[in-house]
């Protein structure tokens, strides 16, 4: 399929619509089976299969898996062999010490001719261990050429942030469309492609798709509680969009990787992987437009907690201390009386990995030299950040008259440990050089009374 048969097949798409529902879809009619899940026979000649998420024996609220009616059974391929890595590392992650200073990166230079989405990530950094299932990691992603080739991810889940450029996910379980504003969400051993949408003025090759990936080692993301706000706010389910089913009935070679414990593994199969003709169940992908998030902000004074602008959390074993939680600065309405309206300054037990999508952010300054889309910011555990000068001499005077912010979509990654890098995110070209320096001119006001 061409960019353009993309494009076209990306806007006309349907979806289900609902965070962690029960859903159930057949590209086919008849290809579900009734009253059972797997028949003697399934319908239509498939093979039933089930892809569970989550152990048999976790809580049903927590229980994650689908039922999968397919042309062959994922059983049915070649052994798996190592191919390299390129960029992509995996937690533990030792190569380097943690760093406690203050780290911003520009965009990551334009690929290499012939990048596809898996060639193009490269790992910033990350934590915990991908083999006990605990911790995240931090990559960004750059590709100027769709995938032919499969891809599946038994580390974790992967969170996909577009920035530049839109995608196709085309996944097991049908095919979704994210544009930069949308965020993807690939579960656990789902496997997928992904096709680049944008192509150039000219016609000819796309021009490069950039954004941000977090791959959760740990528990599913779900909603996070709404405790006194109430029943409604943050991010409503039924914004999620999930595919309805689509298949592939393609006969030859086709590329699948793996990755598995931190290594990419290949296969060549003699069918593409993507033929589930029907699926039920809520171990499923999805998609999300941020710009749907339902802000909960002051009426009154102050500046809320970034909590507040939760997204999607992955809880861990201490309750309200998070694995990782994704955060998004929507559009939104300040109006704090008496109040220093851009984020505070302060020193967070959590580590914050910040990305910028469109346009700039309320508490860091733009342009050359700052922090602009497809950057990115690392504050570790305890390290002291907030507004820079120019913006906290902005804010400091400003006339506190009702103001809509709306120039600009920023994200955070911020999880409990903090994140150790990558040698290569470490030392890296587009790493800026005195950063700290956008905190100098801060002066002493104090004065006392007597």
């Amino acid at each position: 399929m061409n960019r353009g048969d993309a494009r076209k097949t990306a806007e006309g798409l349907t979806h289900l619509t609902g965070f962690g529902n029960e859903h159930s879809s057949e590209a086919v009619p008849g290809a579900l089976p009734e009253g059972r899940n797997s028949p003697q026979r399934a319908p239509l000649g498939l093979y039933a299969e089930q892809l569970s998420g989550s152990a048999f024996t976790e809580p049903r609220a927590h229980n994650r898996r689908s039922w999968l009616y397919r042309i062959r059974p994922s059983a049915a391929h070649p052994a798996f062999t190592r191919t390299g890595n390129g960029a992509l590392r995996t937690a533990p992650f030792t190569e380097t010490v943690p760093d406690p200073n203050r780290l911003r990166w520009d965009p990551l230079p334009d690929p290499a001719a012939g990048t596809d989405f898996l060639a193009g990530l490269w790992t910033l950094g990350g934590n915990g261990d991908a083999a006990q299932r605990t911790g995240m990691a931090v990559h960004l992603y750059h590709a100027d050429t769709s995938m032919e080739r499969v891809f599946s991810n038994a580390d974790g889940e992967l969170l996909i942030v577009p920035e530049r450029g839109g995608l196709l996910l085309r996944t097991e379980f049908g095919l979704l469309r994210a544009e930069p504003g949308h965020v993807a969400l690939i579960p656990r051993g789902v496997r997928f492609r992904v096709e680049l949408l944008d192509t150039a003025s000219d016609g000819g090759q796309s021009p490069t798709a950039r954004g941000y990936v977090c791959e959760n080692y740990g528990a599913p993301f779900q909603l996070p509680d709404l405790g006194p706000i109430g029943a409604n706010g943050l991010a409503n389910p039924r914004d999620f969009l999930a595919p309805v089913a689509a298949y592939e009935d393609t006969e030859g070679p086709v590329e699948v990787v793996n990755k598995f414990c931190g290594n990419l593994w290949t296969a060549r199969y003699d069918h593409s992987p993507l033929d589930v003709v029907a699926w039920h169940g809520n171990h499923v992908p999805y998609v999300y437009d941020l710009r749907r998030f339902n802000v909960i902000g002051t009426i009154s004074y102050d500046h809320p907690d970034p909590s507040i602008f939760t997204v999607l959390t992955s809880p861990s074993d201490t309750p309200g201390l998070a694995g990782v939680d994704f955060v998004v600065f929507a559009p939104r309405w300040l109006v704090g009386e008496d109040t220093f309206r851009p984020p505070y300054f302060h020193r967070n037990v959590m580590s914050e990995y910040m990305g910028l999508i469109e346009g700039a952010y309320d508490a860091k300054t733009a342009g050359k030299g700052g922090f602009v889309p497809g950057g990115g910011s690392l504050h570790n555990m305890m390290s002291a950040h907030g507004p820079d000068r120019e913006t906290f001499d902005r804010a400091s005077a400003a006339e506190l008259r009702p103001q809509r912010v709306d120039d600009g979509l920023a994200f955070m990654f911020e999880t409990r440990w903090p994140l150790t890098l990558t040698p290569h995110a470490a030392g890296a070209d587009h790493l800026q050089q005195g950063y700290d320096d956008v905190w100098n001119g801060l002066e002493r006001h104090f004065r006392p009374l007597h």
